[in-house]
């Protein structure tokens, strides 16, 4: 089900257009513009960067290796993929990971910045794109699946949004989050990304909890590579000269970046054996909604 952005109705329909009330929300470029006041807002995200990225994510290590985790969850904890919302889908790097592993699959991606729709698109032609606020998610029990990638740490109502995902989703659905992890790897990489906080497992199960989830899976991701990255923060915390570039750190290359694969290879292969690392640059849990 579908809910009106003005009245609140829920309706079932293949449009946005109410059945109660009639209301049909604006479009963008082309796509339904469901929160439009914030389409062109840098707040919590630099639009700017949505270029950057799609020119960055397909051959980098750290994409590809998330995609491999993502993937990794998808397949253990759904056993029928219909319907999957992507919140925060950028440059849709995501979604045509699980495009290409689920082609029958009906996948949504939902972006607050109007900016990186174009290039999601690009991507996935058939898949439907909406310009959406993760804080009001108009629909009702509608998805199988829903996932926030490296999304919440940039929102600071983040419990709001964990409400809202639990309200979209169908009954015994699973959303899939990953978040950065341990408030002391906080640096000037978190701050120019947007970020307002880093997570601890606790904290990030506990709020899930609390939106009404049963948290069924967590661990550590990047946990290997956890004393290099611990590193590479700490010595970019003593710059000074305030030119920080949240891209550097994907901007490497063609060795470093097989070698680094590599070693994310392995890490990804002790998790499909069910490995959970205690630490790790990045989190992720899977929770499900009750039925």
């Amino acid at each position: 089900m579908k809910i009106c952005c003005a009245c609140k109705t829920r309706f079932a329909s293949d449009g946005w257009r109410c059945t109660s009330c009639g209301f049909t929300p604006p479009e963008i470029n082309g796509y339904p513009a469901l929160a439009e006041k914030l389409a062109n807002s840098n707040e919590g995200f630099h639009p700017e960067y949505f270029g950057q990225l799609a020119a960055l994510e397909t051959g980098n290590f750290w994409f590809q290796s998330r995609n491999d985790l993502i993937l990794l969850l998808i397949k253990k904890h759904t056993s029928n993929l219909h319907a999957f919302l992507e919140i925060g889908c950028g440059t849709g790097f995501v979604l045509s990971g699980i495009a290409s592993a689920y082609p029958s699959a009906k996948l949504t991606g939902a972006e607050i910045f109007s900016a990186g729709l174009s290039y999601a698109a690009q991507r996935l032609p058939a898949a439907q794109f909406l310009q959406m606020d993760a804080r009001d998610i108009p629909f009702d029990a509608h998805f199988d699946a829903i996932g926030a990638f490296d999304v919440l740490e940039h929102i600071e109502e983040d419990e709001a949004v964990l409400k809202q995902m639990y309200q979209a989703l169908k009954p015994g659905g699973v959303t899939i989050l990953t978040v950065p992890q341990h408030p002391a790897l906080w640096s000037a990489q978190d701050e120019m990304a947007c970020h307002v906080r880093r997570y601890t497992a606790k904290e990030l199960i506990d709020k899930a909890s609390r939106a009404g989830f049963d948290v069924v899976d967590s661990g550590s991701f990047v946990s290997l590579l956890l004393p290099l990255m611990w590193l590479s923060r700490k010595l970019g915390n003593t710059r000074n000269d305030g030119q920080h570039d949240p891209m550097a750190e994907l901007q490497i290359g063609t060795v470093m970046n097989y070698f680094l694969r590599t070693i994310m290879s392995a890490e990804i292969f002790l998790t499909r054996l069910s490995v959970r690392f205690p630490a790790g640059g990045s989190l992720f849990i899977v929770a499900r909604k009750r039925t």
